[in-house]
Parts: structure tokens; C-alpha cells; sequence
């Protein structure tokens, strides 16, 4: 096996099932791999790219590509499907080599301290693929076995906290094959969590997963993260992406179009006014001759850049005109909103 194998690390998504609500619930408390070491780390940055380039042919999959994930974060890094998550995630972790460019984790140049590196890296790369004849922790026990640091000390015990962090313990004795695609990935996270880890990354960890196994997952990340493991989550998911995450990076058609904490990205779209009124042709009128930019949308609701003016200012502004104000909410952007604002596009495939 090679050094980059070292690295826990699955491929190849396999079709499964909607997630059947079987698995336990994550449980609270970390287990002795996952606790943090006394020592800060000494880089400043987890993952570090310059000028990142994948070129597949003609295609330019990645393209020159700046990412800087801060120690310490929940980095959310997010795109389209077919913006270039993936094959990034593949290039960080030594699984396919750039076109051009440097990649550097927790501080060291990738692949050449693969060696140091990557098993203290924790990964979970699109869809897990086990031995479909084997139970849950069977599979675990031959993943924990590869690699140059193979311990046979305190595996079971290891197997076993991982599969309670990731609500597994009730199918233990299942094979894999009866799991469904949300237990797979329950799997797959509980493999990454079997060695302590730095830096966790995770493309798409929920995929298959319904909304309680969700939470749970994002529980998880938080619990990892308190505990000063630096998490780099993928995902197309904006809203479980703006739930977690304390920075966030936002790629689209191998280009990285923002980078920055979860606030200041934020900050780049300004709030609006959602109001509703009895009069809809008059509001927009009154705000019109206002000078105040008004969009009405589908359900009557009338969208307002409010700029310089307050909301109490625009409310009194109406009111005189003689339009009744049934509800005024002034809403902060969402991750979505900002992710529109830099691409004029919505949350689709990448063209």
C-alpha cells in the first residue's frame, strides 16, 4: 500500500435505498480518538492551495485555484453539482494529481509529506463502497487494519466508538448490503473517525440521509470541531452549509468566485423588506416616487431594498399614503441570496 493510503479514505458511490430510520441517534460525547490534542496546531491554515489547476482532456475541471481553510474552522465549501468540489477533494487527498499548482495540509506540502500528512487526515469522499457481506464493524476492522499504522490494540474498542458516534450500534451485527444509502454514509463517517484526526473532510457526508440523520450529522460537526478537529464539508446543501459552518467558500465551473467567514460573506448582500400590504399597486407606487427599489413577488409580498431608509421610515411613509401594513420583516440574507448575487444563477448544476 502506498503512503497516500494511509489516509481514511472512501470512493465510489453505490445506489441504495432512502435512509430507513433504524440507526440510533448520535450520541453526545467524544471518544478518547477524537479528543483534542493539548498542542495548537502550528500551521495557520488546514488546507492551503495556489494556483490549483485539473485538466481532464480539454476540459479544465478545477481551474487556478486560490482555497484557504483556517484551523480550527467548519469550512463549508460550496458549488453546483459539477463545479469542481470533487475532483478539488480528490487533489488535496493525494487521489489524482493536478495539472498545476501546490497543495499544502496542516502545513506541508501534498504529496511529498503524504507520508506525515495524511494520517492525520480523516476523509469522506463522495460515496463509501464496503464488502457487502460483511457486517458494519467487520468492514471497519479491515479498514483499520491498512496502512503502515495499523494497531491491533484497542481496534474493537475503537470500532465501537465510532460506530455510537455515528448511531450505528443498533445494526452492528447487519451486513452491509441490507444497509440503506444513509446508513452507508453513517458508515463511511464512522471509518474516518477511527484514528484521531486533524482535519476532517467530508463531500457530501448527508447524501442519502433523512432529516433526523441530518441533524445528527451536523451535531457531530460541531462536537468535532469544539473539540479542534478542522472540518471541510462539501455541499450543494445551502441551508445545512449556513447552519454550521464558520467560513465558507463558494466555487462554480472550476473557479472560485468567494472565500471568506460565514459573516462577512453575508455582509455582501444587503437585508430587504418583506411586506405585506392591502393595497399591492399602491404600495409599490408610494415606495416607486420614494426613490425605494420594489420588486413584488409571486405571492404579493413586496421585496424592498430599503437602502438609507429605515423600516419604521418606510412604514410611515405607506401608512400616509394611506396603504394598510399587515406585516413588515426585515430579512437578513441567505446563503442562497449571496450565491445569486455573485453568479446571477441559481443553486443548479453547473452548466
Amino acid at each position: 500500500m502506498s503512503e497516500h493510503q494511509n489516509a481514511t479514505v472512501l470512493l465510489e458511490a453505490r445506489p441504495g435505498a432512502p435512509e430507513s430510520p433504524a440507526p440510533a441517534a448520535l450520541e453526545p460525547s467524544l471518544p478518547a480518538t477524537t479528543q483534542r490534542s493539548p498542542t495548537p496546531p502550528s500551521y495557520v491554515w488546514a488546507i492551503e492551495t495556489r494556483g490549483l489547476t485539473k485538466r481532464f482532456g480539454q476540459a479544465t475541471v478545477v481551474d487556478g485555484l486560490d482555497l484557504r481553510v483556517p484551523a480550527g474552522s467548519v469550512f463549508g465549501f460550496l458549488g453546483p453539482n459539477g463545479s469542481g468540489k470533487t475532483t478539488t477533494i480528490r487533489m488535496l487527498l493525494g487521489l489524482i494529481s493536478p495539472s498545476a499548482g501546490e497543495v499544502h495540509l496542516l502545513g506541508e506540502p501534498i504529496p511529498a509529506a503524504n507520508g506525515r500528512v495524511l494520517p492525520r487526515v480523516g476523509a469522506l469522499v463522495e460515496g463509501p463502497a464496503f464488502y457487502p457481506w460483511l457486517s458494519g464493524p467487520q468492514n471497519l476492522a479491515r479498514f483499520d487494519a491498512a496502512g503502515s499504522d495499523s494497531r491491533r490494540v484497542g481496534r474493537n474498542e475503537r470500532i465501537a466508538d465510532a460506530l455510537a458516534r455515528v448511531g450505528l450500534t443498533a445494526a452492528a451485527d447487519k451486513k452491509v448490503k441490507a444497509y440503506s444509502l444513509g446508513m452507508r454514509q453513517r458508515l463511511g463517517l464512522a471509518n474516518a473517525l477511527l484514528h484521531p484526526c486533524e482535519l476532517l473532510i467530508l463531500d457530501e457526508p448527508t447524501n442519502g440521509m433523512d432529516p433526523q440523520g441530518t441533524r445528527e450529522i451536523r451535531h457531530l460537526i460541531r462536537d468535532l470541531a469544539e473539540n479542534g478537529t478542522t472540518v471541510c464539508l462539501s455541499s450543494h446543501l445551502l441551508a445545512e452549509i449556513e447552519q454550521v459552518c464558520t467560513h465558507v467558500a463558494v466555487m462554480r465551473l472550476g473557479k472560485l468566485l468567494a472565500q471568506s467567514s460565514l459573516q462577512e460573506l453575508r455582509a455582501t448582500t444587503v437585508e430587504r423588506l418583506r411586506v405585506i400590504t392591502t393595497d399591492t399597486e399602491l404600495a409599490r407606487a408610494t415606495l416607486h416616487a420614494y426613490g425605494v427599489v420594489v420588486t413584488i413577488a409571486d405571492d404579493g409580498a413586496l421585496n424592498i431594498d430599503p437602502g438609507e431608509h429605515s423600516p419604521e421610515e418606510l412604514n410611515r411613509v405607506l401608512v400616509t399614503a394611506g396603504v394598510g401594513v399587515r406585516r413588515l420583516v426585515l430579512e437578513s440574507p441567505t446563503l442562497e441570496d449571496t450565491f445569486v448575487a455573485l453568479t446571477g444563477e441559481g443553486f443548479d448544476v453547473a452548466q
